[in-house]
């Protein structure tokens, strides 16, 4: 690749289809299970090569130093790992709400360092990158492997499955829910009984953190109590997104219409295989 090139590259959003918290570790992590699938929405990363050693983020967040960013700090992971001596400019176009449990940050994080094992060819195989993601996030080695999903651990054990892709629309209350404040509740459930991809895929769809969210985040349960009435609402991950599945396009559209303007939406198609995987697929 020319040292001048620049490179557009997708970062797109999850849904945790169901939720289960088995158990807690010693070091205070939990041991979850849990079902990923993408979402046809995604961020936009834009990566210039720098023949410098520098990584600039170009797209700042307001509060959010670049010491916290996760794209910037992929990239300085793989930087030290590798001992490359080049460099990248990036900038990503938001997408993705934070706080909302659409992986937007992890998704950003990985795609960051594919997109850059890449364009520095610094050679690492797709479960060494996924080692380094867990560094930054449970949720970061699902998007470096790119398939939806079935995990357990902390999220990085990964089976892949293919599973129904239908349309989804997804509501975000005003709201940023914390990860960490639902999973330190004393009344979140934490000793569930395991179940298999078997027990899921027959309608074992529960989310363990949706009570805690819910006393927690009224903005969350009026949300689900207005999608209830016209689907059946779930809330993916600690929050605060929610979602409902639909048969077409249309008809989630016809239900986004009517959402209020309280919370904003959109509709997306659920996919088994990140659009990351076939931009690596190319020839950049």
């Amino acid at each position: 690749m020319p040292p001048s090139a620049t490179t557009i590259w997708p970062a797109p959003a999850k849904l945790n289809l169901m939720l289960r918290i088995t158990g807690r570790r010693d070091d205070g992590y939990h041991e979850l299970q849990t079902v990923f699938q993408f979402l046809s929405i995604a961020d936009e990363l834009k990566i210039s090569l720098r023949k410098d050693d520098q990584i600039r983020n170009l797209s700042p967040i307001p509060g959010v130093p670049d010491a916290h960013n996760l794209s910037v700090r992929a990239a300085r992971l793989l930087q030290k790992t590798t001992n490359t001596s080049l460099g990248a400019d990036i900038h990503i176009s938001k997408q993705l709400p934070m706080g909302g449990g659409l992986g937007g940050g992890s998704s950003d994080a990985a795609t960051t360092l594919l997109a850059l094992n890449q364009i520095w060819e610094t050679g690492l195989s797709r479960d060494q990158l996924s080692a380094l993601g867990l560094q930054l996030g449970a949720d970061v080695p699902v998007f470096i492997h790119g398939h939806s999903a079935w995990a357990e651990g902390i999220g990085e054990k990964l089976t892949p499955v293919t599973l129904p892709t239908p349309w989804y629309l997804v509501l975000q209350p005003p709201v940023h829910v914390s990860t960490a404040e639902i999973f330190n509740d004393s009344d979140l459930t934490r000793d569930a009984e395991r179940i298999t991809i078997r027990d899921f895929l027959a309608g074992q769809t529960e989310n363990h953190c949706l009570p805690i969210v819910e006393k927690s985040y009224p903005e969350v349960r009026n949300a689900l109590n207005w999608l209830n009435i016209h689907a059946h609402a779930r809330l993916t991950g600690t929050g605060g997104c929610i979602f409902a599945m639909f048969d077409s396009q249309q008809e989630a559209e016809s239900i986004q219409q009517k959402t209020p303007r309280i919370y904003r939406s959109f509709v997306a198609k659920g996919l088994n295989e990140s659009p990351v995987m076939k931009l690596l697929q190319q020839d950049l």
